[in-house]
This record gives C-alpha cells, structure tokens and sequence, in this order.
C-alpha cells in the first residue's frame, strides 16, 4: 500500500500528521486506504521543532492533520511548521485538518483590550501557507468567516443523532440547550430526532472567571423526561455538572451528555463521575484516553467524518452533503473510538 493515493494522472492526495494525535490520523488514513506519510519530528534541547518529509510532495494535494489538545500551543506550532515545509516543497495545495480547532471559543471582544485570538490562529495558518481549513463543530460557525479561503465546517451531529437513535427513548425525551447560545443547534436536533420538546438552562457566565457559569433556571418542561443536552464542547465540566444538577432537581426522568469535544481538562473527569449523568457521549476529536473514561462513558470515532470530508475536498465533491449524514460506504466503519 502506497503513501500516497492516486487520483486522476495529475491529482495526488497526501495525508501528513503531527505527534498530538497520531492514532486518529491512522484511523483516517485507513477509511481512505491510503497510508501516512512518514515524517521525521523531533524537538531540540531548547524546545524548537524540527520537521522533514520522507517522500516529495511537490503537486500533491496535502492535507495536514493535527488535534489541537494538551499542549495546545506545541502542537499548533509543530502544524505551522509542518505548513511551511510543505509550502517550501511545493505542494499544490495544503488544507489544515484540525478536528478541534484551538482557541475557538476567544471568538469575540468581551471587554476592552482582549484579543480575538480565534481569528488570530486563522490568520497564522494562512501565513503560513494554508490554502484550505477543515475542522469539526467551531465554537461559532461564523468564525468562518476569519479565514481568507474555503473553509471546510463539518459537523458530527449525524453521528451523534444516529448513536442517540439507538440508545435513548426519543418518545419521552426532550433536548436541552445548556445555554442561550446552543438554541439554535438544540432546535436542530429536536427537528431532527421528530421534533421533541425543548428546553433551556438559563445561566449567566462570569467573564472575569475563566470556566465558570452558574445555572439560573429552565425554561420549558422536564419533569419526567430523558433530557439529552447538546453541547459543542466539555472542558473542566463545571458547568456542564451544573446544568445536569439543576435538571435532575427539577425532576428530569435521566440526564444524557452529548458534546462533540471531550477536552476533559482538570477535574473534568471528577467531575462528570459524581455530575449524576447517565450517559456521557463524545467524539475523539482530541485523545480521550482510558484513564479519563468513565463506566457510562461513549466515545465515538469521527476518522469516517474526517476521511469523506478529505475525499470530497480532493474528488472536487460536495462537502455540504456530510450534513446529513456519512457516504454508504463510511457507515459501516467502527463508530467507536
């Protein structure tokens, strides 16, 4: 099996990954059978990278592949590197692959003299010679819209709306909106699961406290009901716990935790064991590892996302069609991760 996948005689796909997350970028590769470019990367004594190719590149269609979790800032660092290595060597096109995106939620001015610094890390992949961006359930889809350039927004909604099919009564449930501004993707979800009842936590957010937000009621009925809530993202799960605390004193039947990224920093873990959830569900869109996986813990894989969303870039297809679902021939792939 070759490194690199043929396509038409002047199309030349080529996947490239960083050292955060190398097993989802296997996963990936193999949902596309293909193969990992191999890479030499290493660190020097005082903490620079060093990144070489092992095979050309030049007019290949390069899709770079790196999870922006732990040390956050290294491996953001290391994927701009490997940017300029591949821009150097003449790669046709570079498209950044980051399943989380970095630094998404600083999307916007709260007070005076803050940076926005989700632009700012769009801004240096574009510096740094990227053509394309492809990543999973941005923080705010218009964050878009700081990139100059196609930008790829695909959404593990489909896989997460197929797994909570299978395992929650969907005609005694009710989707839960953790905050004002997840309404419209919680609208989304009751759409698409028959149009079930919703509902909202109604929290205020201490823009001074990094990580905290206290719950101040619901809006809408959940007394009795299996209330799924829908977020982008789990952290140190302070307020996620909180919302789950509030819902089941206010009578709820079960508490299902759905997000697409797991970051589960800090007390995170301690946290959601003792939160009273009955099911926790996430995508591997950063490392979940065993150590952080709980009983009633589900981690499902998005390498089938990743790899259609990666085909149809380089086919020339239509991403917007993984809105509503995986291709025939991703779904059979092992949902889990």
């Amino acid at each position: 099996m070759s490194a690199i996948l043929e396509g038409t005689p002047d199309k030349r796909l080529v996947l490239v990954t960083g050292r955060a997350y190398p097993e989802l970028a296997e996963k990936v590769a193999e949902c596309l059978g293909t193969e990992i470019l191999e890479t030499t990367a290493y660190d020097f004594a005082n903490g620079e990278m060093y990144v070489r190719f092992a095979e050309p590149v030049r007019g290949a269609d390069v899709f770079v592949l790196q999870c922006h979790s732990g040390d956050i800032n290294k491996w953001i660092m290391e994927q701009l590197i490997m940017i300029d290595a591949l821009k150097r060597a003449s790669a046709k096109s570079i498209t950044v692959v980051a399943p989380f995106l970095g630094y998404s939620r600083q999307d916007k001015k709260h007070r005076g003299r803050e940076p926005i610094t989700a632009r700012l890390i769009f801004d240096l992949f574009r510096a740094a010679g990227a053509d394309r961006i492809m990543t999973v359930d941005l923080h705010a889809a218009q964050e878009q819209g700081f990139f100059d350039g196609p930008v790829d927004h695909l959404t593990a909604m489909p896989v997460l709306l197929d797994y909570v099919r299978s395992a929650v009564d969907l005609s005694n449930a009710t989707i839960v909106s953790p905050d004002a501004g997840r309404i419209k993707v919680s609208e989304q979800w009751a759409a698409k699961l028959g149009n079930l009842p919703l509902a909202f936590i109604h929290k205020q957010r201490d823009i001074t406290r990094p990580n905290h937000a206290e719950a101040h009621g619901i809006i809408g009925d959940v007394d009795g009901r299996d209330c799924v809530v829908v977020d982008d993202m789990v952290d140190t799960a302070g307020t996620i716990c909180e919302a789950v605390r509030t819902l089941n004193e206010s009578g709820a039947k079960s508490v299902t935790l759905v997000a697409t990224h797991g970051l589960l920093s800090g007390p995170a873990v301690e946290r959601l064991k003792n939160c009273g959830a009955h099911e926790i569900v996430f995508m591997d869109t950063v490392p979940v590892p065993e150590e952080k996986r709980l009983p009633n813990m589900t981690v499902l894989s998005v390498a089938p996302l990743l790899a259609a969303g990666i085909r149809s870039v380089f086919e020339e297809g239509s991403v917007a069609t993984l809105l509503e679902g995986l291709p025939e021939d991703m779904r059979p792939r092992n949902i889990y991760a």
